[in-house]
């Protein structure tokens, strides 16, 4: 597998990918990803650079975002004063469950951000899925808080509130990494 930059013209491809997530995500009976993500919010993540693609030959196996910016109202001044990098929007084809995609990918994630200087690799989860938090810490996150509805730091509604962070490294996440090359 490789994994590389995602481009604009591969917008209507990781919509979809994100409904199929959101209908799997529906038969486990959470709420997550019901409503569907706006078209030019992923455009412009694709468009600065953030969102990665997995490729099993010309599959997508597997999507991630890693960015340099926090969500708002997520993570403390003094956490934000660390170097950290932030995952979204972690996503496996059904296709490819079970097979440590997911893993791999946040591997990868920890890799660059390691490289780049980073200390934390940080997340924010669903706060009502309990499966996909106890699938964070097996990956070796440790849960920092809990925000609810209305308690982010900076104040707002918050669905995804669940933090938790590692610590950056090396790792052998095993893709033919072209994320970063340009190569596409």
């Amino acid at each position: 597998m490789r994994i590389l930059p995602a481009q604009p013209r591969d917008l209507a491809k990781l919509l979809a990918f994100r409904e199929e997530a959101a209908a799997w995500l529906s038969q486990l009976g959470t709420d997550q990803w019901q409503r569907p993500y706006p078209a030019d919010r992923l455009l412009a993540t694709i468009e600065e650079g953030t969102v990665f693609m997995a490729m099993d030959g010309e599959v997508t196996a597997g999507t991630i975002t890693l960015t340099p910016v926090a969500e708002d109202g997520l993570w403390t001044e003094a956490e934000l004063s660390e170097p950290s990098r932030f995952v979204n929007k972690l996503t496996v084809a059904r296709s490819h469950a079970g097979q440590n995609v997911g893993g791999r990918l946040l591997d990868w994630a920890g890799d660059h951000a390691y490289r780049d200087g980073a200390e934390w690799l940080r997340l924010d989860a669903w706060t009502t899925n309990e499966a996909l938090q106890r699938y964070y810490l097996r990956q070796g996150f440790t849960h920092v808080r809990t925000l609810s509805e209305g308690m982010a730091v900076n104040g707002g509604p918050r669905v995804s509130g669940w933090l938790a962070q590692r610590r950056t490294s090396r790792a052998d996440h095993g893709f033919e990494d072209l994320a970063f090359r340009g190569v596409v």
